[in-house]
């Protein structure tokens, strides 16, 4: 999400950028071939644009610094986990999730620490949710299994 988010802000400087080009470029090739200036409001509409691109382009970049790196979220969350502290690294993992629904890595992780803690039926959830993502990763699915076996049907 916060990558589409980024993604839209650049779209969106870009977009702004080349209207105020092309606001600029109408009054001042109106001034050169005709020798006067039609577009009477058009700097001022460029000089907007330019502003609008300048604040999408800052907003943009400040989003993607804002948020911390998922790939930075797994490692803190192993430490946490190596630590002992589960359930920080479980919230961790959950707060990864969130920011990076697509991180299949993050809900396989996360479902082994639920293996860990024997909830069985949440580490379910996150392998299959994590084989719908990845579905080439065939060690997902013998966890799966783990999580769905005799101590997890029961």
């Amino acid at each position: 999400m916060v990558e589409f988010m980024r993604l839209r802000a650049r779209h969106w400087s870009r977009t702004a950028f080349a209207m105020a080009i092309l606001f600029a470029a109408m009054a001042v090739g109106s001034r050169i071939v005709l020798g006067v200036w039609p577009f009477d409001g058009s700097l001022e509409i460029s000089v907007l644009c330019v502003l609008v691109g300048a604040y999408f382009h800052i907003a943009g970049r400040w989003r993607a610094a804002a948020l911390p790196d998922p790939a930075v979220l797994l490692n803190q969350a192993f430490d946490l986990a190596t630590s002992g502290r589960i359930d920080d690294a479980v919230a961790l993992l959950t707060r990864a999730i969130r920011q990076s629904p697509h991180l299949w890595q993050a809900l396989q992780y996360r479902g082994e620490l639920y293996l860990v803690q024997q909830n069985f039926a949440a580490a379910a959830r996150d392998f299959s949710e994590a084989i719908r993502l990845a579905p080439q990763e065939q060690h997902l699915y013998s966890l799966r299994e783990r999580a769905n076996g005799p101590a997890g049907a029961a």
